[in-house]
């Protein structure tokens, strides 16, 4: 779920949003050594330098343990599984990885509290994935507050050729909202995931917004629908998509989906202690 409120001064906007952890993720590989701070990947088109949020991790964690200059001393491989301008915050995950395993590479020794705080300044999404599992989001959506485990589905993710950036989603809803321009709005959808007399919302505002710019995300809900997921909506800002399945029904789907223009990952829900496993502070 992503509802978008107004804009802030600050250039950010008041969000409510549930969040979700899946089985895709990238692997960061931390190696001491001596030098400057080195970040590798053979990712295509993923910037390497102080842009990255690795890099910046790296530099926010060396500022609050009192170091000075440019972070230094540590080597990071970074291997990409999660899609990029999907959507999907990979950027954020690594960016929360490399606060983990840069503590512990470098010893500082930093609280779990402190990375969170250091997390919020690097992106509204990061903290979010210190912990996993299922939470809400407010504010800006950098604040967490973990709630209770949904039910196990599969997940199938579809990620077109062409990508979409946050800030162009958050800008073109914007647009749409001050023109008063019609976009393409589904109806929000409750869900059972479990919670005792609570239903999930499906739904997301940026939607229909990047719908309107990019046909291909109402096709692949509609195809998603058609194979039998429970629910069907975009993820975050885009461009992927995500299908809710029922596990039995899941890997069917999925080969069922499969287009040359579309790059269809099967996975599914992740619990708090499962996310734990990957990521500990």
């Amino acid at each position: 779920m992503l509802r978008v409120g107004a804009r802030q001064p600050d250039g950010y906007h008041d969000v409510r949003t549930v969040l979700q952890a899946v089985g895709i993720f990238d692997s960061l590989t931390f190696t001491a050594r001596r030098g400057p701070f080195a970040l590798q990947s053979r990712a295509p088109g993923l910037a390497l330098d102080e842009s990255n949020l690795v890099w910046r991790a790296a530099a926010a964690l060396w500022r609050a343990a009192g170091k000075t200059g440019t972070p230094r001393d540590a080597h990071v491989k970074l291997d990409k599984a999660i899609p990029m301008a999907a959507g999907l915050g990979g950027g954020s995950a690594d960016a929360a990885a490399a606060l983990v395993g840069l503590n512990q590479l470098w010893d500082f020794r930093c609280a779990p509290q402190q990375l969170v705080r250091i997390a919020r300044e690097l992106g509204a999404d990061v903290p979010f994935f210190l912990q996993g599992g299922t939470a809400l989001g407010t504010g800006r959506g950098d604040e967490i507050f973990p709630v209770d485990d949904i039910t196990r589905f599969g997940v199938i993710l579809i990620k077109p050729s062409f990508g979409v950036s946050t800030a162009d989603a958050y800008a073109w809803l914007d647009a749409d909202r001050a023109s008063e321009v019609a976009s393409p709005v589904r109806e929000p959808r409750a869900l059972d995931v479990g919670w005792a007399g609570h239903a999930l919302t499906i739904a997301n505002d940026l939607e229909g917004p990047v719908a309107r710019r990019h046909s291909g995300i109402e096709e692949m809900i509609a195809a998603c629908l058609r194979e039998g997921a429970v629910a069907a909506a975009m993820t975050g800002s885009g461009s992927a998509v995500f299908g809710l399945f029922r596990e039995a029904v899941a890997a069917k789907a999925a080969r069922k989906l499969q287009r040359p223009d579309w790059l269809v990952l099967l996975t599914r829900t992740l619990s708090r202690r499962e996310s734990g496993r990957r990521m500990t502070l």
